[in-house]
């Protein structure tokens, strides 16, 4: 009688133990499943990285005055900055706007539906775009996500291709624990899906600095995706391997409209038929 009192005694304490391996999981989530972190991504935007290892330096008086063709004023918003006063930025003189839709494959951004459509109501041709976390799951699976989650495009002649922002990881390393070459993959699978779902190129947009140091400075993009350069200075500089010219110069972190400045290189036409395809 004794030995099995001892023995059920023991059987309490074991179940005892185990109880808050049990606890301590996520609803849904296995036991020992590592969860993604997003902690910063109602704090990151298109820049938010860039700004912060590269600097700014400066923005230009006039960043028309660089080149002869004519440039077409913008700006990119994303969560953080709240609601937008979309009526201000139209008659402050913005013509398109980026905002941002989705993080990896956990995160929507709140105000997506009030900064997007906003932007259409008053006037603005205008795109989504998607902060790229390559540390967290494969390009192919975030473009899903993204069109999931307000990165579709429509043949509406109102509505921009989706962008990747691609940028230093906010949360680690700053190619995410990444070589050139796993890099290059990685954004090529984003592309080629989105590319396949919505006969579209997506945009991509990065810093010439991060390009090389993430991607070895590939050169295999610039003929099938749209540039969009992030440089805060008074000149754009050098631009990424492949690409001959930028598609949009985002020129300042902070200005006259809501959120980062832009120029489109080229006239509103231009930014329409980007738009019509």
């Amino acid at each position: 009688m004794g030995t099995d009192h001892r023995r059920a005694s023991a059987l309490v304490a074991v179940a005892a133990l185990a109880l808050p391996l049990i606890l301590v999981s996520a609803p849904g989530t296995a036991a020992g499943t590592e969860q993604a972190d997003y902690s910063l991504a109602e704090e990151n935007y298109a820049g938010s990285q860039i700004a912060l290892r590269e600097g700014v330096h400066g923005s230009p008086l006039d960043a028309r005055a660089e080149s002869e063709v004519e440039q077409t004023l913008g700006h990119d918003v994303s969560g953080h900055q709240g609601p937008v006063d979309w009526l201000f930025a139209a008659n402050a003189g913005a013509k398109f706007a980026y905002v941002k839709a989705t993080e990896g494959t956990g995160f929507v951004n709140p105000q997506y539906r009030q900064q997007y459509d906003g932007a259409h109501d008053n006037g603005l041709i205008r795109g989504a775009y998607h902060f790229a976390r390559p540390d967290i799951s494969g390009g192919a699976e975030q473009a899903e996500y993204f069109i999931a989650n307000g990165g579709a495009w429509r043949g509406d002649g109102r509505t921009l291709p989706g962008a990747l922002d691609v940028e230093y990881n906010p949360y680690g390393d700053a190619c995410y624990g990444k070589d050139a070459a796993a890099m290059t993959a990685w954004i090529t699978d984003f592309t080629r899906t989105y590319l396949a779902k919505m006969g579209r190129s997506a945009l991509i947009y990065t810093s010439t600095s991060w390009w090389k140091l993430c991607t070895g400075n590939n050169s295999g993009f610039g003929n099938t995706n749209p540039l969009w350069l992030a440089r805060y200075a008074p000149e754009i500089g050098e631009l990424p391997a492949g690409w001959e010219k930028q598609s949009i110069w985002q020129f300042a972190d902070k200005g006259g409209l809501p959120g980062d400045q832009n120029y489109y290189n080229g006239p509103m036409t231009r930014v329409q038929a980007l738009a019509t395809g």
